[in-house]
């Protein structure tokens, strides 16, 4: 069923391309021949002055607006379909692909198996709004993820506070981490933090109060070298054995579930070597179940120059407000991103997180 509903989200994706594409074509084509018609009317020099020129102009704007209304129809129609479609299948997605405010998550149990993906947030385009079609990342993740904490991360320029765009790039991490840990068995993912001023006490204070942290969010330069020394060294670990057709052979107390590294801040706190591992981490990692979810303002790390470009290329950037960056595989549009947020006001992050916790409690 998860696959079925994850291939029919897909589908939607999908077909709301191709419809806004054959829109805006037929927008164009409307736009263009308009402006080929005026021109023909302007260069003749009975048809610039005069009822009739006036009158060629009105005729060439009517088959324009008559060519957009016939698109938008179709559209409308379209979307209409969509919409329908939508309504059915939101209630019935799973924990992995639901929002937050869906009722699926107040029944919600420990899953048994392993996830097919997870919701990220929703897409839209400006044709579409309000409907919207869930983000779905396959799992396990073949790319880290940078949150994005940048002011020009914001789509309408509305926030231009950087503390408040922090704020909210650490709760969208906070969010998707929770989601990781909730839609994976018990015991086979582990979230670190690295938080090296500890300035995330508050967005963390769900994953910490709740126990389901492998440990206390790491802070200062001797904690953020600490994590990364531990999981540089579980990489090479499991890279070895598999190469060497020993998987069986790890050390005994090795953590073999999928690992989660979220940063905060970067790259405060992180010298030189420190910056090497964890673009090693982001490079090899995923291979081996290490993950690494970063928030971080690309502007912090200029000072790096070019050097830290093929970081963030290999990263999937989300905003933790609307922004239009993502491009569809099939028409190139820039599809505006909304993250997965926990609602105002709503228990139901810390009831979860909590079951998660007595789950892990069980195993030890």
């Amino acid at each position: 069923m998860d696959e079925r509903l994850y291939n029919q989200v897909w589908g939607m994706f999908e077909d709301l391309a191709r419809t806004t594409a054959a829109y805006r074509s037929a927008v164009d084509f409307a736009d263009s021949r308009m402006e080929k018609e005026l021109d023909q009317v302007l260069s003749d020099p009975r048809h610039r002055i005069g009822g009739h020129g006036e009158a060629a102009r009105e005729a060439a704007r009517a088959r324009h607006a008559d060519l957009v209304g016939q698109a938008r129809q179709v559209l409308d129609r379209d979307l209409a379909q969509l919409q329908a479609e939508a309504d059915v299948v939101e209630p019935a997605l799973p924990p992995a692909y639901a929002r937050w405010d869906n009722p699926v998550w107040h029944g919600y149990r420990v899953p048994m198996e392993m996830p097919m993906a997870l919701r990220a947030g929703d897409l839209y385009l400006p044709e579409s709004d309000p409907l919207r079609i869930p983000l779905l990342l396959r799992l396990p993740l073949e790319r880290g993820v940078w949150i994005d904490s940048g002011r020009a991360a914001s789509l309408d320029g509305s926030f231009t506070d950087s503390h408040e765009m922090r704020h909210r790039a650490m709760e969208t991490a906070v969010a998707l981490a929770a989601r990781l840990l909730a839609v994976h068995p018990a015991g086979e993912f582990t979230v670190h933090v690295i938080d090296p001023a500890g300035s995330a006490v508050q967005p963390l204070a769900p994953l910490v109060g709740t126990g389901v942290l492998a440990g206390p969010p790491a802070v200062g330069a001797a904690g953020v070298t600490q994590v990364l020394e531990r999981l540089t060294e579980r990489v090479d670990l499991v890279q070895m054995a598999v190469r060497g057709g020993a998987a069986d052979s790890l050390p005994p107390g090795l953590d073999t579930a999928q690992q989660l590294l979220l940063v905060n801040d970067f790259p405060h706190g992180f010298d030189d070597r420190a910056v090497t591992r964890l673009r090693y981490l982001a490079d090899e990692g995923p291979s081996v179940g290490v993950h690494l979810l970063m928030v971080a303002d690309r502007e912090d790390s200029a000072g790096y120059g070019p050097l830290l470009d093929p970081l963030w290329r290999s990263l999937l950037r989300l905003t933790p407000v609307a922004d239009d960056h993502l491009a569809d595989p099939w028409v190139g549009h820039a599809w505006t991103f909304e993250p997965s947020l926990v609602p105002a006001g709503s228990q139901v992050l810390q009831q979860v997180l909590t079951q998660v916790a007595q789950a892990r409690a069980k195993l030890r």
